[in-house]
């Protein structure tokens, strides 16, 4: 549920600068194809296999691995390879070879050498991927420029080559991380990994390591719902996600890939999740709607909408590219007339943006372009504000299941938090550039303070509208715990290394008290829909079995 940029380790991952990757071969076998198969013999470059459907083997060098659906596989130069797949369907598989050149070390084997460092590569072949979507979708589309006529979209091909193995060590890399994580976050993988197959309370207690009563407990207190739920929820999502990107998938093959072998029963669930039936979110779809205003994509987010448009200068590009398939988005300019051109020429079905700063002359500008939703910003809180683009965009039943299901999540969330932890007055302060600002009910602090139901330092409302405030005015206030949101880029960076460097902050109780906890910016701090269930999903993570 909660992905985040990938933030890879620099050590492992320094010869990338000095490697570079070429897809030589790619064939794609679907149901025109009863079977698919790799006669036996030694491969001289990379080989990359992605069953998007179907089952089968591969033998490397005499090793057996059973070929799923969604699984990924390499094999190395030199490797003896076979391999058999069969119940394709038009998903069927893609088959592609690579080579490797290293531009320091012209030798073929330092290559090697480095790509098996990079991949670890220690279980007979088989890659992580987190997210088969997202590569199925890579895989479609490098495999529709490289056959292309034009020289341009085969070299656009070989770009989102270039994206797929950026995906290959990213999923690694989490997957690394998740291998030292509690037992309970492993399942959370194993779900993710494997949603597509039948799976049962005992076999996810199994991975866990724990009986099933233990283990239905500890996941709901740990996620605030079932494991079946949270799988459920998964399911849908990767069906939303593949019937964005394709309008001409029939129903029953979306939910056949997702685990559902019931269409009946995968339209029953899709509308409980969705708040709408899908033949309903496919013609919702189709529509291009543009988000103006950093603050309309967390909004449209919560609405099941991916922005046709937005600004370039949010901090979108590192959070939803994975999840979101976000090089779809336009980016829009920073210049106002610049990108009012770009809405001129990609004609948006409706335009989200906010009342903050808009003038007559740009809404104007906007209007004779598209339809547009203006939310008032002030005096009204972040469920309103969903609300509003709701009704403008006929979309209310979504937001209200939307609104319910954060409600049952933040009051899970709160039962779960420790007594001792709920009766602390908190303080929520931020560091943003050069300067401290103490965020409130008008903010992301909300969460805190309204669904937690947390108290807020006596006197602290009198500094929530101001845009910064000094430690000196911190100082003088009485609270027992702080959360500190730290941003992060440089100048926020050196504040905080300033701060915590002087006496008078480390004379304030919570921080004296070990009472401190900090969170990087990136972003939770939007005050929309999405971003409040971001951050009840940090609060677990901040506080949970905490004093």
């Amino acid at each position: 549920m909660h992905d985040t940029y990938v933030s890879i380790p620099s050590a492992r991952f320094d010869p990338l600068d000095h490697m570079h990757f070429k897809l030589t071969y790619i064939d794609h076998t679907n149901e025109n194809t009863s079977e698919w198969f790799l006669k036996k013999h030694f491969i001289e470059t990379y080989m990359l296999i992605f069953v998007v459907s179907g089952q089968g083997w591969l033998r490397i060098d005499g090793n057996f691995v059973e070929l799923h659906s969604g699984g990924l596989y390499i094999g190395f130069p030199g490797q003896l390879v076979e391999a058999n797949v069969h119940s394709l369907d038009e998903y069927g598989v893609y088959h592609m070879s690579f080579d490797v050149m290293f531009t320091r070390e012209q030798e073929r084997v330092v290559a090697l050498d480095r790509m098996k460092q990079l991949l670890r590569y220690e279980v007979n072949g088989e890659l992580t991927s987190l997210s088969p979507v997202v590569v199925g979708e890579l895989c479609q589309m490098i495999y529709q420029f490289i056959l292309d006529k034009d020289g341009l979209q085969r070299y656009y091909g070989q770009i989102r080559f270039q994206e797929l193995m950026y995906t290959i060590f990213s999923d690694g890399v989490l997957a690394t991380e998740n291998e030292q994580a509690l037992p309970i976050e492993q399942v959370k993988v194993y779900l993710e990994q494997n949603y597509t197959n039948k799976i049962s309370i005992q076999e996810l207690a199994a991975v866990a390591r724990m009986s099933s009563r233990h283990f239905m407990r500890v996941f709901k207190k740990r996620y605030g719902c079932s494991a079946m739920d949270y799988l459920t929820s998964y399911r849908i999502k990767q069906a939303q996600m593949l019937m964005r990107n394709d309008h001409n998938y029939r129903l029953k093959d979306v939910a056949s890939y997702v685990g559902y072998q019931d269409e009946s029963y995968f339209r029953r669930k899709f509308k409980q999740i969705s708040g709408i039936p899908p033949a309903a979110f496919l013609r919702n779809s189709k529509q291009k709607i543009a988000a103006v205003h950093p603050f309309s994509i967390g909004i449209l987010l919560a609405l099941q909408i991916i922005p046709c448009a937005a600004p370039a200068n949010h901090p979108w590009t590192y959070y939803y590219r994975r999840k979101y398939q976000t090089d779809k988005v336009i980016p829009l300019a920073l210049g106002e007339n610049t990108w009012v051109e770009q809405l001129q020429s990609l004609q948006p079905d409706y335009i989200v943006t906010v009342s903050t700063d808009l003038s007559e002359s740009l809404q104007s500008k906007l209007q004779s372009v598209a339809p547009v939703c203006t939310v008032l910003w002030e005096n009204n809180d972040w469920k309103e504000h969903l609300r509003v683009v709701a009704r403008f965009l006929d979309r209310s039943d979504i937001a209200e299941v939307w609104l319910k299901r954060y409600e049952e999540h933040a009051a899970q969330v709160r039962e779960e938090l420790a007594v001792s932890i709920r009766e602390d007055e908190l303080l929520v302060l931020k560091v943003y550039g050069e300067y401290l600002q103490v965020l409130g009910s008008a903010s992301i602090a909300s969460v805190f303070y309204e669904d937690m139901e947390m108290n807020a330092p006596a006197g602290a409302e009198n500094l929530w509208n101001k845009d910064s405030v000094t430690l000196q005015e911190v100082s003088t206030l009485h609270f027992a715990r702080l959360l500190l949101i730290i941003g992060e880029d440089e100048t926020s960076k050196q504040t905080w290394t300033c701060l915590r460097a002087s006496d008078e902050w480390n004379n304030i109780a919570a921080v004296r008290n070990g009472k401190m906890d900090v969170l990087m910016s990136s972003v939770l701090l939007d005050y929309t829909a999405f971003t409040h269930e971001l951050m009840l999903y940090e609060l677990l993570k901040l506080w949970h079995d905490r004093p």
